[in-house]
């Protein structure tokens, strides 16, 4: 035991809590909305790598609404888009309300405002070259508590999540429905995670299908697949809870897009700037910053500069130069040495991002769902 002045000093003590993050289904009716406005952006950007995309979703029922901002020379069919969409997710069920051959498709698509171009536009933009799409605030986020470098509860809660699809696409049962909810507690020591404790699991199902067999297909084949070696018997593993889970999707529930920004980033373990991603191009800062942002934390990370990272950065709608980059490092690595390094190998100019990071390509269906991060087929993550 040391003293300095007199003072007795001690280690710190250890800080235990618990951190829960959760996922949802592509069948979610946000995650309907958010497949749909993807799936056109990637129809544009296929014909013409310079389209100018804002699409936005709501579904209820058997309704689909698509509104926003679209300039483009390519010619897409959005009904056709909207109802393959839909088909791959699922739902094509006769006994659901909403599905892909029973839906009711208005459009209100308009041309994107000459204002907002001229100033993301190279050729018209004041400062002479692409300026950002929108004033605001992006952050990316990396720890290494797992080989992604993503926060071990919403890896864990997108991983059952996605098992949970697999096993509806492959008809390993057939009572299995598109909407799913996962959630995942895990407890931390002094910042490092150390056991799984709780795991919620929510998914639709067919009418004839009892709630024990749900339950002992979710604890003995879904959640031990999903947390691999993170599994143990003690796990409290709760299914369906409220007893029954038939009626779901947007046949019950109304869905936007850009609902889900938390689930689509890192389960509220980093900050979020507030814009949602799906159905924008990249010359919206919304989307490639924050995928910027991470691909950079992620350097830091990998660079052995710190456990974890997290990048801001902030920009004027039409100026090229971001307002501000900030980097942190929670304890674990100098910031200052970071933000150096960072100030001295990346670019956050909207277009060198684009640029670095080949954003001009029809890959943001692949995005949508089970997290915009983390995978490891996506060019941030590379």
């Amino acid at each position: 035991m040391s003293t300095v002045l007199g003072t007795e000093t001690r280690a710190p003590a250890a800080v235990t809590y618990t951190f829960t993050s959760e996922s949802v289904s592509e069948g979610h009716p946000d995650k309907v909305c958010d497949t749909i406005a993807d799936s056109i952006l990637d129809a544009y950007l296929e014909q013409d790598p310079r389209s100018r995309v804002a699409c936005e979703v709501l579904v209820k029922e058997n309704r689909v609404v698509l509104a926003g901002e679209i300039t483009s020379s390519a010619t897409v069919d959005h009904e056709e888009i909207v109802r393959r969409a839909v088909r791959e997710i699922g739902y094509v069920d006769a006994d659901q309300v909403f599905r892909a051959d029973n839906l009711e498709i208005l459009s209100f698509l308009t041309a994107q405002s000459p204002e907002i171009a001229q100033g993301v536009d190279a050729d018209t933009s004041l400062v002479g070259e692409q300026g950002a799409g929108d004033q605001g605030i992006m952050f990316g986020y990396a720890t290494d508590e797992t080989p992604e470098l993503m926060p071990l509860p919403i890896f864990l809660a997108h991983r059952l999540a996605r098992i949970l699809a697999d096993h509806r696409k492959k008809g390993t049962v057939s009572w299995l429905r598109p909407d799913a909810k996962t959630q995942v507690s895990v407890v931390y020591e002094n910042d490092r995670p150390v056991k799984v404790t709780d795991v919620l699991v929510s998914t639709q199902h067919s009418a004839e299908v009892d709630r024990e067999t749900i339950r002992h297909f979710v604890a003995t084949q879904v959640v031990p697949a999903g947390l691999e070696g993170w599994y143990h018997d003690d796990i409290n593993i709760l299914v369906n809870p409220t007893g029954s889970f038939v009626h779901g999707g947007p046949s019950a529930d109304a869905g936007v897009t850009g609902r889900k920004i938390i689930v689509d980033t890192y389960g509220g373990a980093g900050r979020h700037g507030g814009g949602a991603f799906s159905g924008k191009d990249p010359s919206k800062v919304d989307r490639s910053g924050a995928y910027f942002c991470r691909f950079v934390a992620r350097e830091v990370v990998k660079a052995g500069l710190a456990r974890r990272a997290e990048v801001q950065v902030a920009y004027a709608i039409g100026v090229a130069q971001p307002i501000s980059v900030k980097v942190d490092t929670f304890g674990t690595g100098d910031p200052s040495a970071a933000a150096e390094w960072v100030r001295s190998n990346f670019d956050f100019r909207p277009a060198a991002i684009v640029e670095r990071l080949g954003l001009l390509r029809p890959i943001y269906r692949s995005t949508t769902n089970y997290g915009h991060f983390g995978k490891t087929e996506l060019p941030w993550e590379a």
